[in-house]
């Protein structure tokens, strides 16, 4: 199972890193689009379908058409967690190679976008407090890699339990026998 994981793990690392690193390079110190999130997101959604092929070949192949839950979610889990550290490193790797500096630009948008709403100058000035410290923290690694790392994994999760709760019915999209 071990390498099932590190097999479709990769597979769906790659499905999400490759464009990320390619919007990250092409962007640069441009903030994203609006639509850029939702991108983003239905970049990883693609990439965890890797998730259900997994679970659905182990069912059928591997365990002649049978899988309970736990294991289906475990395979699901570990498939999450690899996808999610190589997608951390594509991130890391695409800052480190452009210089990218996303907490300043990230800050900026968001303290221009209070404006936009017409905040109060104190509610303002607290904003800007807080945007200031995050850039601070975000300039250490170790708080911007677990900070991105819990940008992907949430969603394997939930592709990892509705794929081990829908899989785990032998009947479900039940491999054809010969």
């Amino acid at each position: 199972m071990l390498k099932q994981i590190l097999k479709f793990g990769l597979i769906a690392g790659l499905i999400v890193g490759i464009p990320l690193s390619i919007l990250c390079l092409t962007l640069k110190d441009e903030p994203p689009a609006d639509w850029g999130m939702v991108v983003g997101y239905l970049t990883m959604l693609i990439a965890f379908t890797t998730i259900f092929v997994a679970i659905k070949r182990q069912r059928d192949i591997d365990r002649g058409g049978v899988i309970g839950f736990w294991p289906a979610l475990g395979l699901g889990l570990g498939i999450s967690l690899v996808a999610s550290i190589v997608y951390v490193l594509a991130w890391e790797a695409s800052l480190a190679i452009t210089g990218v500096d996303f907490a300043n630009t990230f800050a900026n948008v968001m303290i221009e976008q209070e404006k936009a709403k017409g905040v109060s100058a104190e509610a303002l000035a607290r904003f800007t407090a807080d945007m200031d410290q995050f850039r601070i923290q975000y300039a250490n690694p170790l708080f911007r890699m677990p900070m991105t790392f819990a940008e992907i994994f949430p969603v394997g999760l939930l592709v990892s339990l509705i794929s081990a709760a829908l899989l785990r019915n032998s009947r479900f999209l039940a491999a054809k026998r010969s």
